[in-house]
């Protein structure tokens, strides 16, 4: 069977992995992919997820002899799978020496030409004929299929689902259609597209982390839900991961098109008090604008004050930039620089946090996978004084109380899950072992009566 293929013609597809067109081609003669690779010389095994199963992103690499086996395999010439393959040009490099076998070389398609998405099934019918999965190269800011409503998922995560639903959201279909408009901009002011999609993909997912605690933000949840089939409330965390990226691009795409403006790089130097330096104020023009083009009038100050983060940072570029005080080229005096603290997790990377913690909660170093880099900090500087505080306390205090709460602290630093229940229980020790509430309040930095209230329902829960 395997010397009669290549009569049928089996075209590959903009940008589609080479693993992808082999398995298509497999099914195209109806044979199991696994059969088709036996025709290659194999040097290592396929990548597979940590707790087993295959990766839908594999992508293979390919020598000369293996190009034109699968050349022939598809009834096309090479160089049409040149154009289509962006492993092609990898396999180039990499199997140079390998002579007279075809041989495969596999790899994570994500470390051979950028992120990896599954295709739209619907669009692969209407091209080929046949509703198969397809696996291609695309930039997280082409995942939407404007024809069929579609938000395309990263294949390199461990889920089922390869789409999410936009029908009912056409907001985000309009954010595709506006990208258009941003890369222009971002072309005309000498700026790489990608840079300043990641920026702004980077200062959205900070919100998206923090917006849980914001009680007027409506539009995110009436999303997520919209996108979960009507109800996210089963596994509100799974879905919070899976469906991020396509509940914010339409704020993605707005701040990106924000930052670019040069009006708003002017309302960022008067609030730095132009030749008059001062500290950006929480009410500052620029954020204040920025709230406002994202229809969030209150979001302003909140973005003004989220000290740390990479919109600041950017602040400070400009900042920089109009004083000269730069230095010369580099991260520091470059605006759309985004440093790895700030660079907004993948949903693979949240899923394998999210997985490990379902299976062991609270355990080792999980939590600081998932904690950007400055709470780290923050979380470690904050248990290191309680833990001296508490010390302190043994002065005023008798009896184990403070003993326990020590021990309840030096275990924070093992699990970020326990760090709320156990500053609680801290707080209230300390409140019980005689030491003023409003001491314990200056300490953890709560206003008296937030702290009273949260003491009160702990009590009230636990019975005491």
């Amino acid at each position: 069977m395997i010397r009669n293929l290549g009569l049928l013609r089996t075209v590959p597809l903009r940008r589609e992995t080479t693993s992808s067109l082999i398995c298509r081609i497999a099914s195209r003669y109806g044979m199991e992919a696994k059969a088709l690779r036996a025709c290659w010389k194999w040097r290592n095994y396929p990548p597979g997820h940590e707790g087993g199963g295959a990766r839908a992103d594999a992508e293979v690499l390919l020598n000369a002899a293996g190009r034109q086996l699968l050349a022939g395999m598809c009834g096309v010439e090479e160089d049409v799978l040149a154009r289509a393959l962006p492993s092609l040009e990898e396999g180039d490099a990499k199997l140079r020496t390998e002579d007279g076998d075809p041989v495969g070389l596999w790899r994570i398609g994500g470390a051979v030409a950028g992120p990896v998405a599954f295709g739209c099934r619907l669009c692969t019918a209407r091209r080929t004929g046949t509703a198969l999965r397809v696996v291609r190269y695309a930039p997280r800011w082409e995942r939407v299929c404007m024809r069929h409503g579609r938000w395309l998922l990263d294949a390199d995560a461990n889920q089922p689902l390869e789409h999410l639903d936009l029908r009912g959201l056409p907001e985000v279909v309009a954010a595709q259609r506006r990208w258009a408009s941003v890369v222009r901009r971002a072309v005309r002011a000498d700026a790489e597209p990608e840079r300043v999609f990641a920026l702004a993909q980077a200062v959205v997912a900070r919100w998206w982390e923090q917006a849980l605690q914001w009680e007027r933000e409506t539009i995110w949840p009436r999303r997520l839900h919209q996108v979960a089939g009507g109800d996210a409330a089963g596994d509100l965390e799974w879905w919070r991961i899976v469906g991020r990226d396509a509940v914010v691009f339409p704020e993605v795409v707005v701040v990106a098109d924000t930052l670019l403006d040069p009006a708003m790089a002017e309302l960022v130097w008067a609030d730095s008090g132009a030749g008059r330096p001062r500290a950006l104020p929480a009410d500052g023009r620029f954020c204040r604008r920025l709230g406002d083009r994202l229809g969030r009038e209150w979001l302003g100050p909140l973005a003004a004050t989220d000290h740390g983060g990479p919109l600041i940072a950017l602040m400070g570029s400009v900042i920089r930039l109009r004083r000269g005080a730069g230095g010369p080229p580099g991260y520091d005096n470059d605006p759309w620089w985004l440093r790895q603290e700030h660079q907004a997790a993948t949903m693979a990377g949240q899923l394998r946090v999210l997985g490990k913690e379902k299976k062991a909660p609270g355990s080792g170093t999980m939590w600081r996978a998932a904690v950007p880099a400055e709470q780290r900090m923050l979380i470690t500087s904050t248990i290191d004084s309680a833990e001296e505080q508490l010390l302190q306390l043994r002065g005023v205090q008798t009896g184990p109380t403070a003993d326990v709460a020590r021990r309840l602290l030096r275990g924070l630093g093992h699990s970020a899950g326990l760090i709320e229940a156990a500053w609680k229980r801290t707080a209230v020790a300390a409140v019980n072992g005689g030491v003023p509430l409003e001491e314990v309040a200056r300490w953890v930095d709560m206003p008296v009566e937030t702290l009273s209230q949260i003491l009160t329902a702990g009590r009230q829960k636990s019975g005491g």
